[in-house]
């Protein structure tokens, strides 16, 4: 038997050894590269025993944290910069685009906070009735990347209000708010009402919370709202807007902001606004065009 010395090092070709067996290729490689990068990770941090606990009490911590209404493992992904790695690599895979065409939209974090089966609405509906905040007109279209209007494109649509809460950071709610699924008209156009979106800071009372502060790291994400864009034979994006003047743009604690996604929020003197809607208070409006790519094979 080999010493302690020698175990150190060799464990590592032993544990994968035995995946010998492994038929699935993909898993394999995965596998594989888990046990090599963990096992340098202990190795180079010289990790000890009551440390190896506390983590995987942390993670016993983190899986107990999650309900239906709060990921506190999709938390622990976006904080550490996982989950926009995992972003990154996908669009990169989605491919290129046709010569003198633009770049497709940036994709970004979904978020813990997603809320499948929201209402389908018509374009110009208000998805922010009764909603805190101020009141908002987003509109823009959906293109592919050389520019041509995508009809029937859909929008799902989701935001915190504008003090920062989600409707499933609510104590006994079930009522969907600021939700809405809108479909783009003949011209690829899109219209609706919401609110101008706060930044806010993560959920600070599970392990996650405990970990950044420990870190020593913002807990805040920048006011924005959300957008899952997709049409047939189109790469779908999962994306946000960003209000452009929004604290904590540069220290966003999921690392999700992209240059391209900082939109500017114009204020409006009550009156009548573009789609015709009388208000009688000041609002926001935020103009936005979707760029998305055309699938392969499509």
């Amino acid at each position: 038997m080999a010493d302690a010395a020698d175990a150190v090092h060799s464990l590592t070709d032993e544990v994968l050894s035995r995946l010998q067996g492994c038929t699935d290729a993909r898993f394999k490689q995965v596998m594989s590269s888990l046990v090599t990068h963990l096992h340098d990770f202990v190795r180079d941090v010289d990790l000890t025993g009551d440390e190896w606990m506390q983590a995987i009490q942390f993670l016993t911590a983190t899986g107990q944290q999650c309900t239906d209404k709060r990921q506190e493992f999709i938390l622990l992904s976006d904080t550490l910069g996982v989950s926009m790695l995992v972003v990154a690599l996908a669009q990169a895979r989605a491919g290129g685009r046709a010569a003198g065409a633009t770049p497709a939209t940036e994709a970004t974090v979904q978020g813990p906070y997603y809320w499948e089966g929201a209402p389908d609405r018509p374009l110009g509906f208000d998805i922010g009735e009764g909603v805190p905040g101020e009141p908002a007109l987003y509109t823009g279209r959906v293109t592919d990347t050389e520019g041509r209007p995508l009809p029937g494109a859909l929008l799902d649509v989701w935001s915190g209000d504008g003090e920062g809460n989600y409707d499933m950071q609510m104590a006994d709610n079930t009522t969907m708010r600021a939700r809405g699924r809108f479909r783009t008209d003949a011209q690829g156009r899109f219209w609706f009402w919401s609110i101008r979106p706060s930044y806010y800071p993560i959920p600070m009372d599970g392990p996650v919370g405990r970990m950044i502060e420990r870190m020593g790291r913002d807990p805040n994400r920048p006011g924005h709202i959300h957008m899952m864009v997709s049409a047939d034979g189109h790469v779908p994006v999962t994306t946000h807007l960003f209000v452009a003047d929004s604290p904590y743009i540069e220290t966003d604690v999921v690392f999700g902001v992209r240059d391209s996604l900082v939109v500017p929020f114009e204020r409006h003197e009550p009156g009548t606004a573009v789609d015709g809607r009388p208000m009688r208070k000041p609002y926001w409006s935020a103009h936005y065009d979707f760029r998305l790519a055309t699938a392969a094979g499509a």
